[in-house]
């Protein structure tokens, strides 16, 4: 009997200590990880004269919820007047899409709309539609913007970008805009979502000036035009669900300078609107976010064991104490340490992100979510279809 209980007791030991060691590094990760995102500083315009010139490209498909407010927004940037246009490109939509940005290019002269030709075979639709836009952009343009239409911008953005761009010598700068969470599927997920690709990526890595890996997001893209077309364009990716990590990766691997920043200040994001358009969104591409399907299925199931461990170790090592097991009680505080961690992280992220903070105590119902959405983008990928917007892909 003593034996057992030896044993019962360096098994809640062992067990309680494991769970304070992994979140202790997973934070320390997290942290250190912030060093290697430069958040994006708010510049004034550059003067007139010394202005590059900007073609800001929006490929649009059915975006009538979104594409006003993105336009408006770029109607308003203080990057001097004649040296900055924007060209929406409508993919096919079914919507007032097309319709509102008539309207608006009737009141802003510097906003053009043209409409994307039939989709070639294997070609992806954003990609399409980014690369139409491109083309019709004259060579004298120095610098290309691709911005999707849920992006909202701050009346600086673009000199600020820009400013940062010149100032770091860049030939792809990507910014990452703060995101916009109102409905329960979009405050349950994506949390958890980018907890996880903080823990995952090795951002010293993937920000260094060398080497083959890379990280950028597709909703704000400067690129400089000879860059651009160097490597191919958006023709060179025409086929890949993730078109923004692939060009990156092009751009970078052909020894051009890439780099990701934050720019929460002066962008922000609405992706989704509940779960009818998060959960095809999130799963035609995560596979290839997460490094693919076995990587995919194995990171969900550790999110899951992990998340549900912050609850269930303390409450074993709760029942073992009240059974009088030795050392159950030191057990508990160590699992009671790493568990206040674990929430502790997902309710400032509710503060960060501007949820209601009850959002940070059922966090395991997110990831358990998440997981079978990771299932259900593998089992997609696995089965050669990705479909989205009403387009089935290959």
């Amino acid at each position: 009997m003593w034996g057992l209980r030896g044993i019962g007791k360096a098994v809640e030991l062992f067990f309680s200590s494991l769970w304070l060691a992994i979140m202790a590094w997973l934070i320390l990760r997290a942290v250190r990880q912030r060093g290697f995102l430069p958040r994006l500083v708010r510049s004034s315009p550059p003067p007139p004269g010394e202005a590059p010139r900007i073609t800001v490209i929006v490929p649009a498909r059915d975006e009538e919820a979104n594409i006003g407010p993105c336009l408006q927004s770029l109607a308003v940037q203080d990057y001097p007047p004649g040296r900055l246009h924007v060209l929406v490109v409508d993919d096919h939509s079914a919507d007032a899409t097309a319709a509102i940005v008539a309207e608006l290019a009737a009141r802003h002269p510097q906003i053009a709309l043209i409409e994307s030709p039939p989709l070639p075979p294997r070609w992806v639709g954003k990609s399409h539609a980014c690369w139409i836009g491109a083309r019709t952009v004259a060579p004298e343009i120095e610098w290309l913007c691709f911005i999707d239409a849920d992006v909202k911008v701050a009346p600086a953005a673009l000199s600020s970008a820009m400013h940062a761009a010149q100032q770091q010598r860049l030939d792809l700068l990507s910014l990452a805009p703060r995101q916009e969470l109102q409905s329960f599927a979009e405050r349950l997920i994506l949390p958890c979502g980018l907890i996880i690709l903080s823990f995952l990526q090795d951002l010293r890595r993937v920000q260094a000036r060398s080497g083959p890996d890379v990280t950028a997001t597709g909703q704000f893209m400067l690129v400089r035009h000879d860059a651009y077309e160097a490597v191919g364009g958006h023709a060179a990716v025409c086929t890949a669900i993730c078109e923004d990590l692939e060009f990156a990766r092009r751009l970078k691997q052909s020894g051009r300078s890439v780099l990701l920043m934050g720019g929460e200040e002066l962008l922000s994001t609405r992706m989704y609107t509940g779960w009818r358009t998060l959960w095809p969104g999130l799963a035609k591409n995560l596979v290839d976010t997460l490094g693919g399907p076995a990587a995919t299925l194995s990171v969900a199931l550790a999110g899951v064991i992990l998340a549900w461990a912050a609850f269930a170790i303390p409450l074993l090592d709760l029942a073992a104490w009240s059974r009088g097991v030795g050392g159950a009680l030191a057990a508990l505080l160590l699992a009671l340490a790493a568990s206040g961690a674990a929430v502790g992280l997902h309710v400032a992220a509710t503060f960060y992100f501007h949820t209601p903070f009850w959002y940070g105590l059922i966090f395991p119902l997110g990831y358990s979510a998440g997981a079978l959405l990771a299932f259900d983008s593998v089992r997609r990928r696995l089965r050669g279809r990705v479909s989205w917007k009403g387009r089935i892909y290959s």
